[in-house]
């Protein structure tokens, strides 16, 4: 496919208020994709390359100076290789290789292009294609139903897999992602109500509240000496909180996926300010709160009701 069709579906996604609108636009945009492009294309309209943050900020694409393409040539496998070169680029003399290889993918890119691919490595692409739109048009576009493609998205914590195995497999392909310890699952996060009774209301009877203690959401994976510490946004912090690290260990099982909070406190015990308990972490002073556990010792329990 050619980079210019996935670049007009951005722009008619950009340009309609319609959820409707953008869902359709994104999901007839997918049915279109070869399956190798399927991963790129939709990190992409999802708001960053599938290859993560890559290094390439303002400052470096202030340096590309170069003409536009006239016509539309570039490819998605181009672009994604082009990427995958960017975010392989270290070492001695990096930096004028990274601007190099900028500047043939800018060079061959049209005007349209040439903003895309800006807005997109520095993390400026508003469109109006958030993950959430975004996860429906997978739904929509490979026939599975929404509930089964959102299960998938939050135990394999990628959105452009979990497009890749929908559109490629279906709901059998999508009922194969399950929780594996070491990989971060996207959160369970609250939803806002206009008072408590209406929360209990949509809740039902069997309701259980605990204090949120506004700290640094964490989730704490072990398997047997290997541990993995990750953020609410799934970015891995293991190096530095060695202190959870240490208290992982100690904890009397094999394997365990635990969901909560870390907080830093002071002397008398008390919960520090939010902003305070991050910039402390790594200093010694991180405590966890948890508050769910997802897998412990080979079984998985996040269909498990709390209680029996």
């Amino acid at each position: 496919m050619l980079f210019a069709e996935v670049v007009a579906t951005s722009a008619a996604v950009a340009a309609t208020r319609s959820r409707k609108a953008k869902i359709e636009a994104l999901a007839d945009l997918q049915r279109r994709l070869a399956p190798e492009e399927v991963e790129p294309v939709v990190a992409w309209l999802a708001g960053e390359p599938r290859q993560g943050r890559i290094g390439t900020g303002w400052r470096t694409l202030a340096a590309v100076d170069v003409s536009p393409a006239d016509t539309p040539a570039l490819d998605v496998a181009a672009v994604d290789a082009a990427l995958d070169d960017l975010a392989g680029t270290s070492g001695p003399g990096s930096g004028q290789r990274r601007a190099d290889t900028l500047s043939r993918l800018v060079g061959a890119a049209t005007a349209d292009e040439q903003t895309f691919l800006r807005r997109l490595l520095t993390g400026e692409l508003r469109q109006g294609a958030l993950e959430g739109i975004m996860v429906d048009a997978v739904a929509t576009a490979s026939g599975c139903p929404l509930d089964v493609v959102r299960r998938a998205f939050m135990l394999s914590g990628r959105l452009p897999a979990t497009a890749a195995a929908a559109l490629g497999g279906g709901s059998t392909a999508l009922a194969e992602i399950g929780l594996q310890v070491g990989r971060a699952v996207r959160p369970m996060l609250a939803s806002p109500a206009g008072s408590l009774d209406e929360a209990l209301a949509e809740l039902g009877a069997d309701v259980s509240v605990e204090y949120k203690l506004d700290g640094a959401r964490i989730q704490v994976h072990r398997d047997g000496t290997d541990v993995g510490v990750y953020t609410r946004s799934l970015r891995e912090i293991t190096g530095g909180v060695p202190e959870l690290v240490a208290w992982a260990l100690a904890l009397p099982c094999r394997s365990v996926v635990l969901d909560g909070e870390s907080l830093a406190l002071t002397d008398e015990g008390r919960p520090r300010p939010f902003q305070e308990s991050v910039s402390l972490a790594g200093s010694g002073v991180q405590r966890p709160n948890v508050f769910d556990c997802l897998h412990l010792d080979g079984q998985d329990l996040i269909d498990a009701p709390l209680i029996d």
